[in-house]
């Protein structure tokens, strides 16, 4: 149970906006947290806030036992080893799927083209779409694109992966292909941290759900014990809202 990412009173404004308040977790290697709550709860700038896609006002987190630096080279070195995916998959359309999954891996890694390229293809068979590899982004599907997000995530070989809402553009059918990539990450034991309103992928995969609401932690539990056991009336009034449906 060795600590990977740990947040240590974690404060955030966005003007008077207080959007995280006095977060404070530890997520060990392996371990996959899912985070769920209500629109405007502070759970994709809690993620966003890992990697420092969002400054923070106060607080530390730490990565493998080192503090996020503000910014430089020592940031760049520490994003590299935490993959991103996200909602709109933000692959580069100019380039084809395998040029997209490829590049961090030449250019950060400094790994030769035939070795990224080797990897980028195993990857994208992993995620069910090697046969794309070709191809623009724009020539594949919503559910294709996100696995590919997800193969370039993995190509960097990550110390973890965290995705914010990576299903939340997607139509159902393409969802489903999504969340079998995820749960087969988990399972294979892939340091995860998901804002997602997937309860059935929070029910299966996670380790910990973390129930976030105005900005704090409300409650965090095992998925079996915050589904059938939750104890606060906040989570409570969300689930019994989102269940229902």
């Amino acid at each position: 149970m060795e600590p990977l990412v740990v947040l240590d009173r974690v404060n955030k404004h966005y003007g008077e906006l207080h959007v995280l308040k006095d977060i404070s977790t530890t997520i060990v290697r392996g371990e996959v947290v899912v985070v769920i709550g209500p629109s405007g709860s502070g759970k994709s700038t809690l993620c966003r806030a890992i990697n420092r896609l969002e400054t923070i006002d106060s607080g530390t987190i730490t990565i493998d036992g080192e503090a996020l630096p503000a910014e430089g080279s020592e940031l760049a070195r520490l994003r590299a080893d935490v993959g991103m995916v996200f909602q709109s998959f933000n692959l580069f359309a100019h380039k084809t799927v395998l040029e997209n999954v490829t590049l961090g891996p030449i250019k950060v890694r400094k790994r030769s083209k035939a070795d990224a390229e080797k990897r980028g293809l195993e990857l994208l068979d992993r995620v069910g779409v090697a046969n794309q590899a070709s191809k623009l982004p724009s020539q594949l599907s919503g559910g294709q694109q996100q696995r590919v997000a997800i193969a370039r995530a993995l190509a960097m070989d990550p110390k973890l992966i965290l995705f914010d809402e990576p299903t939340s553009a997607l139509d159902p059918e393409m969802i489903a292909e999504v969340l079998d990539v995820m749960v087969g990450l988990a399972g294979d034991g892939m340091t995860m941290v998901v804002v997602t309103h997937e309860m059935g992928f929070a029910r299966k995969a996670a380790d910990r759900v973390l129930f976030m609401a105005d900005g704090e932690i409300v409650e965090e539990d095992t998925p079996e014990n915050f589904f059938e056991k939750t104890r606060t009336d906040r989570a409570k009034d969300f689930l019994s809202k989102i269940l229902a449906h």
